[in-house]
């Protein structure tokens, strides 16, 4: 088994598993999450695509099956429903245990896509650095703009998800193993990292959250089976 398709399943494995707790029951809001991850899946794929072929990011063959579709291998495909199941799980979870929270989300939405924006915008020459902060930084705005209701615990969601996502990061990225999973072209982003993640992926990780969270939602309005802010007794 590659050390990637372990890092997958490490990542889905108890959020899978408590999806069928009965105070829980995420089970019954696959069909949602399907969809939404499905839709946020397909230009995460194809920027993956495109910069694999350029050389901004690659993958070290030692750790991974073999097994490639336009030359990704599988296991990258799998990493766009296991990570984004753990998180939109996690998101689930804190809407009923957590039924009113009160944050200034909105505010820091706005704050954020703006310096975002601002950062993308003076690292144009860096790919990576530019397309992943414009993209968070407009998405960021735009649910603000938007007044979207569950800022505040899309914004705790990523908090919570830091530290699983530094440990899965973390490995894909060579902390303790003898070679990295993913490799970077450090031209292309700012050189700054977290250990031995690129700072980009944590944003780039947000963006994949959100979009996944925001797009369950929508789905979820017209899949209805527990009442999601429900408080759990």
């Amino acid at each position: 088994m590659s050390t990637y398709l372990l890092v997958n399943l490490a990542a889905i494995s108890i959020p899978f598993a408590f999806s069928f707790h009965p105070k829980i029951r995420f089970d019954r809001y696959w069909f949602p999450f399907l969809k939404g991850c499905i839709l946020t899946a397909i230009p995460f794929l194809i920027w993956d695509i495109i910069f694999t072929r350029l050389g901004v990011w690659g993958f070290n063959d030692r750790h991974l099956a073999g097994w490639k579709i336009f030359g990704m291998p599988y296991e990258e495909y799998l990493f766009f429903f296991c990570i984004p199941y753990a998180c939109v799980f996690t998101y689930f979870a804190l809407r009923m245990f957590i039924p009113k929270l009160q944050w200034p989300a909105r505010r820091i939405f706005t704050v954020m896509g703006a310096l975002l924006i601002t950062l993308g915008l003076i690292s144009s020459s860096k790919d990576y650095t530019t397309v992943t902060f414009l993209s968070m930084g407009i998405f960021a705005v735009a649910l603000s703009a938007i007044k979207a209701p569950n800022l505040s615990w899309m914004l705790l969601t990523y908090l919570i998800t830091l530290l699983p996502f530094y440990l899965t990061n973390g490995v894909l990225t060579g902390s303790w193993i003898p070679e990295e999973v993913v490799w970077y072209n450090d031209m292309e982003n700012l050189g700054i990292r977290v250990g031995t993640i690129p700072i980009e992926d944590t944003i780039y990780g947000m963006l994949l959250i959100l979009m996944n969270i925001t797009f369950f939602d929508f789905f979820r309005k017209s899949h209805k089976k527990v009442d999601l802010v429900r408080p759990l007794s």
